[in-house]
């Protein structure tokens, strides 16, 4: 019986946090939930309360579903360093609450997630919805912050089941050293 596997996929923001939570079993996905976390709510200029909101909320987010591994997007440095910064606070605050859980991360850009979900870096935020909404046989289209994250859980989904089937071919396969491969063909070229 192969075993289930829950993952939860972050995809940080200091306004809204992305969430979206996945059950692989083999090669199948099954969607469990998504969602955000906004911190809209609270004053702009108040970081440590919306840093904190941000930390609370993954955490409940983890006490309710349970996932056994996390996966969280890899931010990009923009043009405006202030906003980068903050960013980079946010997503900070959603690996350490994580990582205040025990919880194994996973890190994906969101050009590798956009490549994975809908073939190429580019993709378009609906585009994104869409392939999401496909590979997990959605009624209706994700918020773009879930979708992302959706996205993230399923990049590593695919990602875990590609480095399993590679440990398994490694197990499967006996190494040759280099040095025999090229005697044996030798052997074989005078024969």
């Amino acid at each position: 019986m192969r075993q289930t596997v829950r993952i939860l996929g972050i995809d940080p923001g200091l306004q809204c946090v992305g969430f979206g939570v996945v059950d692989m079993t083999g090669h199948q996905l099954l969607y469990v939930a998504s969602g955000t976390i906004t911190t809209t709510h609270l004053p702009r200029e108040d970081l440590p309360a919306r840093l904190g909101v941000i930390f609370k909320g993954i955490v409940e987010v983890v006490k309710r579903y349970q996932p056994q591994e996390a996966v969280v997007e890899i931010v990009f440095v923009n043009m405006n360093p202030q906003a980068s910064l903050l960013l980079g606070q946010a997503r900070g605050a959603c690996l350490t609450s994580l990582v205040h859980q025990d919880l194994p991360v996973a890190e994906y850009t969101a050009l590798q997630m956009k490549k994975a979900i809908a073939g190429h870096g580019k993709a378009a935020k609906a585009q994104v919805q869409e392939m999401v909404k496909r590979l997990l046989n959605l009624p209706g289209l994700p918020g773009p912050d879930a979708a992302d994250a959706l996205g993230l859980a399923i990049t590593h989904a695919h990602a875990r089941n590609s480095a399993h089937i590679r440990a398994l071919g490694d197990q499967a396969t006996k190494p040759v050293p280099v040095g025999q491969v090229r005697a044996e063909r030798d052997a074989h070229r005078r024969s």
